[in-house]
């Protein structure tokens, strides 16, 4: 019987898939040039945690530490040497990707220190180095989309970078990012860049919605609450993408798109399933729709291979019926205003953790190399 190649379908559905994760092991094994070749595999998206995985527990790092050791390198520059040499030789390894698709896709992500989080100035700061450093077309560069990170959004689009806006949760917060989007690539428009260069995906966070709101509905305790499990992440999404529809057929997307923009694409993040209850292909089945971004954990990528059940479009048209799950969940007592703030701040603060994490781990190397 012939094997379906069930990757192949999602990204014959108009689905980008990008692996979430990036590591040196990775580039110099030749894995993930096999993902590439043989997975279907169009970009990769990094975050603090998967470089403090990488760094902090890979041997693959011994060899430039040491180097980076003997120069008198502290923690910071030598993290920031260490991530940016990954993300611009696996932006090298995407280059024909990024050639064949015009753009589409080829992209690689790198975030800004996310203990800048809450800082407009410095993250703007942060991104313009990040950049520089890197100095690849078809690189990212990711800023959390909290509220002091929404005009610096707009200030380093307007500079020509392309963005990729992390840690969204909130349809709401969505919708400014989007505004964000189309305010920055107006002031590049002004400030004379070629708007067909600049890329962005707005990264949308899913499971942890679930693992969230499914712990408020089991304090609730009742059954109309316990029937709720599991429907908050997928509904969410849902009613961002209706967002999406929305925004992107207005008249001023349209004068943007006119003048040679890109569209800012959705991207579903955080796909994993948390809960061994639900299918481990569920973010991924039910989030399918032409022109969005689906990245994967290589765990996630391999369950997709095997067994997804990839049908056709799961998503457009269904923000209606997603609100109608939102009005459900607020009638057992869910308030997703402080839903979406919790997993925000701890979002951040997981990111923020995992960079003090590895630059602690990094300057305990450091000195063990110089001794």
């Amino acid at each position: 019987m012939r094997r379906i190649d069930r990757l192949a379908r999602l990204a014959e559905a108009g689905v980008s898939i990008w692996l979430d994760d990036l590591s040196r092991e990775r580039l110099i094994s030749g894995n993930l040039a096999e993902l590439i070749r043989d997975h279907h595999v169009s970009g990769v998206t990094t975050n603090p945690t998967i470089f403090e995985n990488a760094i902090s527990y890979g041997e693959a790092y011994d060899g430039r530490l040491h180097e980076l050791a003997v120069d008198g390198a502290d923690p910071d520059t030598a993290v920031r040497e260490l991530t940016t040499t990954d993300v611009r030789e696996a932006a090298d390894l995407f280059r024909g990707v990024h050639h064949a698709t015009d753009g589409t896709d080829g992209w690689v992500s790198i975030e800004v220190d996310p203990r800048l989080a809450r800082d407009t100035g410095a993250t703007v700061a942060e991104a313009r180095r990040l950049w520089e450093a890197v100095h690849r077309p078809n690189v990212f560069v990711k800023i959390p989309a909290t509220k002091e990170g929404l005009p610096a959004i707009t200030a380093v689009l307007a500079e020509g970078i392309s963005v990729n806006v992390t840690l969204i949760f909130s349809p709401d917060r969505y919708r400014a990012v989007v505004d964000a989007f189309f305010a920055g690539i107006e002031q590049a428009e002004a400030n004379g860049h070629y708007l067909g260069r600049i890329a962005s995906v707005a990264s949308f966070f899913v499971s942890r919605m679930d693992t969230e709101v499914d712990r408020r509905l089991d304090a609730i305790g009742t059954d109309k609450a316990r029937s709720l499990r599991g429907v908050a992440a997928i509904a969410n999404a849902r009613v961002a993408f209706g967002v999406f529809e929305e925004l992107f057929a207005t008249d001023r997307w349209h004068a943007l798109a006119a003048a040679g923009a890109r569209p800012q694409r959705p991207l579903w993040a955080s796909t994993s399933v948390k809960n061994p209850r639900y299918p481990d292909t569920r973010y991924v089945d039910e989030l399918v729709v032409a022109g969005a971004v689906s990245t994967m954990p290589e765990e996630t990528l391999f369950a997709v291979a095997d067994h997804a059940h990839i049908t056709g479009d799961t998503v457009s048209g269904t923000a209606m019926q997603a609100r109608e799950v939102f009005d459900r969940l607020a009638g057992v007592g869910i308030n997703l205003s402080d839903v979406f703030r919790v997993l925000e701040d701890e979002g951040v603060g997981k990111f923020e953790r995992s960079w003090r994490k590895l630059l602690d781990s990094v300057a305990v190397r450091l000195v063990m190399a110089r001794e």
